[in-house]
């Protein structure tokens, strides 16, 4: 069991990359929680790094920080209980928060008035009123906060994306469908630290909505250049009670354009795991099948065609590569980004909606 689940925790994270220039010292990085099963890809090989360096790490659960100082062999007198005594002890540059979707606004709340950049785990906030807060924090005190998904490191989406918005060859988008999931986090093996917030609707805001509904969302605020949606109307189900009593397992969202329509399904019932996209504009359509397998057609009287598509456009090919570009400098982040303050904020909007939409089975109208 133990075998399997740390296969799957390694194969699940995005593969990493190790590019940086060797006349520049490595960034300064800080984690903030290790319970995070997401974690993985940042220890996996973390020795060998030459563009961060992990200085701290604060977490409080002694018994993981054995069991991932064995695995990894970090040193654990750089291991702090609390987040603002690592800060001082350590000095790191940047933070990484691989902690309960709840405590992001805690771990913004300590590192922004130190001027310390911060890096969360998909989503952003688990609701607008944290999110805002934590733009605030962010704003106030002029550092970067960045939202990581597995999804910003597809090299199809940026081919789709460029097919389908900035070009565009296949006329403007009028609907978007998004798939994300797997059997469950349970079904799959994820660790019970990982499980113990992840299955908790205060610690992360819901259930698979929130896991899986909050990449559809931030890819199709990407598409839609940061337009909000008008409205979102969605559906939360549990089909599986007895294994998640507390959170939804299966969510479908709408979300309704002057110009198009999105559909969101996210849900931790799907016989196999996807992560895919399908974008149809007035004429033709492509598909981001995984991070590598493309279908399009351009038009309705021409063939579909395949592609396989392996090279990211930008020069940092992996989340904490990215984290260090931005921290020193060296690369922008747009507004219109995936990892962007102003993109995540909509997806936290979305999903805000999408719970009280659920809740009070009615379409949600949003104020633009």
């Amino acid at each position: 069991m133990r075998a399997r689940l740390f296969l799957f925790c390694i194969v699940s994270c995005f593969s990493v990359q190790f590019a940086c220039s060797q006349s520049v010292s490595p960034v300064r990085i800080g984690i903030a929680g290790l319970s995070h099963d997401h974690i993985h890809g940042l220890l996996n090989r973390h020795k060998e790094r030459t563009d961060i360096q992990i200085v701290g790490i604060a977490e409080a659960n002694k018994a993981l920080v054995e069991k991932y100082a064995k695995i990894y062999g970090f040193d654990k007198s750089i291991v702090y209980d609390d987040l603002g005594i690592m800060l001082e002890k350590t000095k790191p540059e940047g933070v990484v928060a691989f902690n309960s979707i709840y405590e992001h606004l805690h771990t913004v709340e300590v590192c922004a008035p130190r001027g310390v950049h911060v890096m969360v785990e998909k989503p952003l906030a688990v609701s607008s009123e944290h999110a805002r807060r934590m733009a605030q924090l962010a704003r106030d005190n002029r550092i970067h906060l960045l939202t990581n998904y597995e999804t910003t490191w597809y090299p199809t989406h940026y081919k789709a994306y460029q097919m389908a918005v900035a070009r565009p060859e296949i006329g403007a988008i009028n609907k978007v469908v998004v798939h994300d999931g797997h059997k469950g986090p349970v079904e799959i093996g994820c660790s019970p630290e990982f499980l113990a917030w992840l299955t908790d609707p205060v610690l992360n805001g819901g259930g698979a909505v929130v896991d899986f509904g909050c990449y559809g969302a931030n890819l199709t605020t990407w598409l839609m250049q940061n337009e909000p949606p008008s409205a979102v109307t969605a559906v939360l189900q549990q089909i599986k009670p007895e294994v998640y009593p507390k959170v939804d397992d299966q969510a479908t969202i709408i979300l309704t354009y002057p110009h198009a329509q999105a559909i969101i399904q996210g849900s931790w019932n799907w016989p196999v795991d996807r992560k895919d996209i399908e974008i149809y504009g007035q004429a033709g359509y492509v598909k981001a099948l995984n991070a590598n397998d493309l279908e399009y057609r351009l038009k309705r009287e021409v063939p579909k065609e395949a592609i396989r598509v392996t090279e990211l456009p930008a020069a940092a090919g992996e989340p904490f590569n990215y984290f260090s570009n931005v921290i020193r400098g060296t690369m922008d982040v747009k507004s219109t980004d995936l990892s962007s303050l102003e993109n995540n904020l909509i997806v936290v909007q979305i999903l805000d909606a999408a719970r009280q939409s659920a809740k009070e089975k009615r379409t949600i109208f949003l104020d633009k």
